[in-house]
């Protein structure tokens, strides 16, 4: 899967320069010792202008975590879950809410419709207002168990959580309301790590990592729908308003079962273009439904190929283009990932085009970034693409900790 960040709504207002909100009623303070985040105070600074690129060094809380942006304002949430809010126009720190405890995974979610930054940290969910850069509220797990996955759409909040260590049983998933953290409704589902939250058109779906996708109603939490009995589901691929099942990426053998698109109304399965023989490990699926799946050999995942589908019209659109399969994105109907590590053009962003593929040509052709330190390998850079029309990419390195905004290709 790519990563563990969520970015989904619309646009932003323009960050306002305003002072941190206190935390809602109900919701406990977030702790302000055993962070070593970055060191500023948690007014918000006002930011103009447009988009820009820069680099700006991230502190090692920050590298251990993950990164998110909207159309406006980059977020980073720290291993020990703060959340540290940076300037688009430069990359400055502009906020932070601290954090508490380290975890040994770093939830993030962006969710810019509902003006929220959430972190999801050794069973701590902390929340930020965006418009302001104040904590918004928190929510504490008993010990024990930890967040493993977070989604949102309409003003809701979706935070799985699970037994810390995962035992394969006892996972719950919560609806929480954006706004102020109150709890809306929990369930016990069904889940097997690494499987994605999906939320749109008042439903929130689930996987089991074997057979079953389950919708829920996102009002009540009430089931309205799951998988047909046959429809085998190891793993679930989503993006936009779409669901597709595909063999799991951890599994080994000679053969995998079928991709399979799923009606989201009745989790039927509908026409879908027919697969390779090979292992699907990954996949990213624009809004209008053009799935990029990277397909690798049965016993060895470091050697395979992107592979274009498109779900709407039942074809297979191109194939063969090479590259890591751990950053991937879809932005501006193109396919955005990096160069191979073993070609000459190595250490570049590159972007193809959803239709054409890596042979396009003109205003299709594909296009590269120049070689930079942080979209080297050995950095294992991350992507991070901003919400809304901004023109730009984010790449974040992991190694020597750096966050470098540049044009999109």
């Amino acid at each position: 899967m790519i990563g563990r960040t969520a970015v989904v709504g619309a646009a932003l207002l323009v960050l306002a320069g305003c002072s941190g909100s206190t935390p809602s009623k109900g919701s406990s303070a977030a702790p302000h010792s055993g962070d070593s985040g970055p060191t500023v105070a948690t007014r918000s600074m006002s930011v103009s202008g447009p988009w820009r690129a820069w680099t700006a060094s991230l502190t090692r809380p920050e590298a251990h975590g993950s990164c998110g942006a909207t159309a406006h304002q980059v977020v980073c949430a720290t291993d020990t879950g703060a959340l540290v809010g940076r300037s688009r126009a430069d990359g400055r720190v502009t906020w932070t809410v601290p954090g508490g405890a380290r975890g040994k995974s770093a939830e993030l979610l962006v969710d810019a419709a509902d003006a929220r930054a959430v972190s999801g940290v050794a069973g701590v969910l902390r929340a930020a207002d965006l418009r302001t850069g104040g904590q918004a509220w928190t929510r504490r797990l008993p010990t024990g168990r930890a967040y493993v996955a977070l989604g949102a759409a309409d003003g809701i909040l979706y935070a799985l959580h699970a037994p810390d260590p995962f035992i394969r049983t006892g996972a719950v998933l919560d609806a929480v309301r954006a706004s102020d953290g109150t709890l809306l409704w929990h369930r016990a589902v069904a889940w097997s790590p690494g499987e994605p939250l999906a939320a749109f058109g008042g439903r929130v779906y689930t996987a089991d990592g074997t057979t079953r996708v389950t919708a829920r109603d996102s009002r009540t939490g009430d089931t309205v729908a799951t998988g047909p009995a046959g429809v085998e589901c190891p793993h679930l691929v989503t993006g936009g308003h779409y669901l597709l099942c595909t063999g799991s990426p951890f599994s080994a053998g000679d053969t995998f079962p079928p991709m399979r698109r799923l009606d989201p109304a009745t989790l039927r399965p509908l026409p879908t273009p027919r697969n390779t023989i090979n292992k699907p490990v990954q996949g990213v699926i624009s809004d209008d439904g053009v799935l990029v799946l990277y397909e690798a050999g049965a016993e060895d995942t470091s050697a395979g190929d992107w592979f274009a589908y498109d779900l709407e019209h039942d074809r297979r659109l191109w194939s063969t283009y090479a590259t890591r399969t751990d950053a991937a994105a879809v932005v501006g109907g193109r396919f955005v990932t990096f160069t191979p590590v073993n070609d000459p053009t190595r250490g570049r962003v590159i972007t193809i085009d959803l239709l054409a593929g890596p042979r396009g040509t003109g205003s299709a052709a594909p296009r590269m970034s120049p070689a930079y330190a942080q979209t080297r390998d050995g950095e294992h850079p991350v992507l991070v693409v901003p919400g809304g029309d901004t023109g730009h990419v984010l790449v974040m390195a992991r190694t020597h900790g750096s966050l470098r905004s540049l044009p999109l290709p």
